[in-house]
C-alpha cells in the first residue's frame, strides 16, 4: 500500500550538524498529521526536503508516487513555508495572491479562465477574506496575511498540503479559521502535514502526530504523543510536566 507521502531513511547535514538521520515517514490521506518537536529538531528540514527545496544526503522522498520535483509540476503538493519571503511594499492584491496558486494551471496564455476565479473566491470564502480580496496584501494583520497563502494553498486544488507553523503570530481568530478548514480539508480525503508548537491546540487540530528530534521518536495517536513520558523525550522535559505547556517558537533547522 502507498501512501501519499513517503520518506524512506533521509539524513540531511549541514556541514557536521546532522539535522535529520535516517528519518522514516508515511502520511496518509484523509488525515491531519502533526508534526512537534522542539528547536532545532529539523521540522522545516524535513518539509524543505518533502517538497523539493533540498536535497538529502541519503534516502528518497515520494509525493503521490513521484519525486518532489515532478510533484511540484504536478501542482500534487501546495506548501505554506513558515515565513514568505515577500515585499509588503509591492502593489499586489490578496486576490493576485491567492491567484499565484492557479499558475500551473494557466496553460501557455497564463491567463484565467473562469474556473480559476472561481477556485480563487472559493478559496478567499473558506479563509474568510473576501471582504479584503482587493486590498494590498502588505496592509493585512498577519493572522490575514497568512491565511491569504494558506487560500493560494488551497486555489492549487492539490492533494497533499504541507503548512510549517502556519499559528505562529496569528490571532486566535485566524488560527480558529485554519484549523477548522484543515480539518475540512482532511474529511474532504487532502492530505494534511502540518509542524506546530502549539501542543494544547494539537487534539483539536490533529488525528495523528510526529515527535521529531532528528529522527522520528513517535507516530501514533494524538492522546499518547501527549502523555508526559512520550513528550519527555521529544522536549528533554520532565516527565511531570503539564502537557499542554506549549515549546518555545521558532525552529533553526
Amino acid at each position: 500500500m502507498t501512501h501519499p507521502i513517503e520518506v524512506s531513511h533521509i539524513t540531511v547535514r549541514y556541514g557536521d550538524v546532522v539535522a535529520l538521520r535516517d528519518v522514516s515517514l508515511e502520511v496518509g490521506a484523509g488525515r491531519v498529521t502533526g508534526l512537534i518537536g522542539m528547536n532545532g529538531s529539523g521540522k522545516s528540514t524535513l518539509f524543505a526536503a518533502i517538497v523539493g527545496r533540498l536535497r538529502p544526503d541519503s534516502g528518497t522522498v515520494r509525493l503521490d508516487g513521484a519525486d518532489p520535483a515532478t510533484a511540484r509540476r504536478r501542482g500534487l503538493v501546495g506548501y505554506v513555508p513558515q515565513s514568505e519571503a515577500v515585499d509588503w511594499t509591492f502593489p499586489v492584491s490578496v486576490r493576485d495572491v491567492v491567484m499565484m496558486g492557479r499558475y500551473g494551471r494557466l496553460g501557455p496564455t497564463r491567463r484565467a479562465a473562469a474556473a480559476d476565479r472561481r477556485a480563487v473566491d472559493d478559496a478567499l470564502a473558506r479563509v474568510d477574506l473576501e471582504d479584503l480580496s482587493d486590498r494590498q496584501i502588505g496592509r493585512l494583520s498577519g493572522g490575514q496575511r497568512k491565511r491569504a497563502f494558506v487560500a493560494r494553498a488551497i486555489a492549487q486544488d492539490a492533494g497533499i498540503l504541507l503548512l510549517d507553523e502556519p499559528f505562529a503570530g496569528v490571532d486566535k481568530r485566524s488560527e480558529a479559521t485554519i484549523v477548522g478548514l484543515l480539518r475540512d480539508l482532511a474529511a474532504a480525503g487532502r492530505t494534511v502535514l502540518v509542524s506546530t508548537h502549539d501542543l494544547h491546540a494539537l487534539p483539536d487540530l490533529a488525528d495523528e502526530a510526529v515527535l521529531l528530534m532528528n529522527r522520528v521518536l513517535f507516530h501514533g495517536p494524538v492522546a499518547q504523543a501527549l502523555e508526559p513520558a512520550t513528550l519527555a523525550r521529544a522536549f528533554g522535559l520532565d516527565e511531570q510536566v503539564d502537557q499542554r505547556q506549549p515549546a518555545d517558537e521558532g525552529d533553526a533547522a
